[in-house]
């Protein structure tokens, strides 16, 4: 292949465009990270120290540590659900990148109040205050983000891009714990080399300042949604971004072909929308069990138990036996790197082989499975008491085997439940409803992810190893369950799921077709006949 035709079909065509995404997603990691830090923090000895969670025995006062813990999770995931639904308003009204600017400079406030924090009375209220309003930054960030990148990418790489997306949402795991742990870098040192003081949680705070600053620095380089700007009537600037983000000038084909189809779609959006109200959009025929769905499948999602082990790692490793917390951060971080590599291979080669529906029932089934044997062996083998006077001992054979689940357990998480949610609910909705069904998952998603990260650390404590059989029951009878009832996607096309929805019969569509396409020919009949006659009187 010549090199013109590699910059023009390849990679080089749409560098920008993966500029773009590169620069925008640290929002993601920044989600992540975020989401990650608080259970780390919370666990260091000094923490607990400082804010009371310990006796002048150094036994933890485990009523307050749970409460503490959920608190400084739980907070995040609040501001965030409000953050979520508050930035559809915003982006339609700003466009997509300002938004994401300005939510970026929300978080980096939230981010500072919690780095600034000093211990009692106001360091904990400060912690809250400020993991609010950067989760409240983080859950607009975490709407708009994917959809700026898909407004502005090519048919061609959309797919790579999404894949991009859920790599990068795997990246925070380790990269957190790598933080609280140590990579001989100075920043790194934080979990072995600096036990005590404030900087204990300054800096994992502090660190998020770094994402967040690329991100926002990144943003005065990249343009404007084309979508967007065509959507609120700026043609000619929408024209000039699109042109700038494939490389090219406005009057070239390919481009004013894109163009075209844009403003179509947006007019056929228009006309779709018009009129639309709550009632019809979920009690529409066809439309309520898709809601059923969206609402639902976010509902299993988070009481996977994979949640539970993101925000809690450290306590969940200590708890099946990685009782120092070198060992529990280092267990963690290894948890973190198997889902980022298992994410990449599904990603890159799994999801649109084995469709929907399997993946998602091997994924449920394989980790339930695993959770099960996990429960079993805590129940057998407990991890050993320990006392804050004595070096705690290295993992037992059977908490190295109970890890190893966790590790294989991840990739079942990866290859299903974990990526697919979002692109199913994607799928089933149409143009009409399509707004209130995302706005509807994303609420649910965030209302569960809040309740999960409250409660697991006091079911933690109180059921020991009955929270694994927990989740194993909810993973087997829920949502496999789940996974064999809901319809196949993969391979349809949005147009078909009125179809499989029940909101129209395939022989109505047929005949609808059917008769677009006589009026269509019809139309081009006219226009040609229309010529001719134009000629011959010329």
């Amino acid at each position: 292949m010549a090199l013109g035709n590699t910059s023009k079909d390849g990679l080089f065509r749409n560098i920008r465009v993966y500029w773009l995404a590169f620069i925008v997603y640290w929002g993601i990691v920044l989600f992540g990270y975020d989401t990650g830090v608080g259970g780390g923090v919370v666990s260091a000895n000094y923490f607990l120290q400082t804010f009371g969670l310990v006796d002048e025995n150094g036994a933890k006062d485990q009523k307050k540590l749970d409460n503490v813990s959920s608190n400084v999770v739980a907070v995040l995931q609040a501001g965030a659900f409000f953050g979520a639904l508050s930035s559809a308003p915003v982006s339609s009204r700003i466009g997509r990148k300002f938004t994401l600017f300005a939510f970026t400079v929300i978080f980096s406030v939230g981010a500072i109040l919690t780095t600034i924090a000093n211990g009692p009375p106001h360091g904990l209220p400060l912690i809250y205050s400020g993991r609010v309003l950067a989760g409240y930054g983080i859950g607009a960030i975490s709407a708009v983000a994917p959809a700026y990148v898909s407004e502005c990418a090519p048919k061609e790489v959309r797919g790579r891009i999404t894949g991009l997306f859920q790599i990068m949402a795997s990246l925070h795991f380790w990269s957190t714990f790598l933080k609280l742990f140590d990579l001989s870098l100075p920043l790194d040192a934080i979990g072995v080399h600096v036990p005590s003081g404030v900087n204990v949680w300054r800096i994992p705070f502090g660190f998020q300042l770094v994402p967040a600053g690329i991100m926002v620095f990144g943003l005065l380089t990249v343009r404007e949604s084309p979508r967007w700007l065509a959507s609120v009537g700026r043609q000619e600037e929408a024209l000039n971004n699109l042109a700038y983000l494939r490389r090219t000038n406005t009057s070239d084909s390919e481009v004013l072909a894109e163009m075209a189809e844009i403003q179509a779609a947006i007019e056929e959006e228009n006309a779709a929308r018009a009129g639309v109200n709550w009632k019809e959009a979920f009690f529409g025929k066809g439309n309520f069990v898709r809601f059923f769905i969206a609402f639902f499948i976010f509902v299993l999602q988070q009481w996977a138990g994979q949640n539970s082990v993101n925000y809690y790692a450290p306590q969940i490793f200590a708890s099946i036996g990685y009782v120092s917390r070198k060992n529990s951060l280092l267990a963690s971080g290894v948890y973190g790197i198997i889902k980022v590599v298992a994410t990449a291979i599904f990603i890159f080669f799994g999801v649109e082989t084995l469709g929907r529906k399997l993946s998602l029932f091997i994924s449920a089934i394989g980790m339930g499975s695993l959770f099960f044997i996990i429960g079993a062996i805590l129940k057998t083998h407990p991890p050993p008491s320990t006392n804050p006077n004595v070096a705690p001992p290295a993992p037992s054979p059977a908490a190295q085997a109970m890890a190893g689940m966790l590790y294989i357990y991840v990739c079942f998480y990866s290859m299903g439940w974990g990526p697919l949610p979002w692109v199913y609910v994607s799928d089933i909705f149409p143009t009409r409803t399509r707004h209130y069904g995302l706005a509807t998952a994303s609420a649910s998603q965030w209302l569960w992810n809040f309740v999960v990260s409250k409660v697991t650390p006091s079911m933690l404590t109180s059921l020991r190893y009955k929270i694994f059989f927990m989740f194993g029951a909810v993973n087997i009878g829920a949502m496999g369950l789940f996974s064999l009832l809901i319809p196949e996607t993969k391979g349809r096309s949005l147009e078909e799921m009125d179809i499989i929805f029940g909101a129209i019969s395939a022989e109505e569509r047929n005949a609808n077709i059917e008769r677009q396409k006589a009026l269509d020919h019809h139309d081009a009949h006219s226009v040609k006949t229309d010529s001719v006659d134009r000629k011959e009187e010329a």
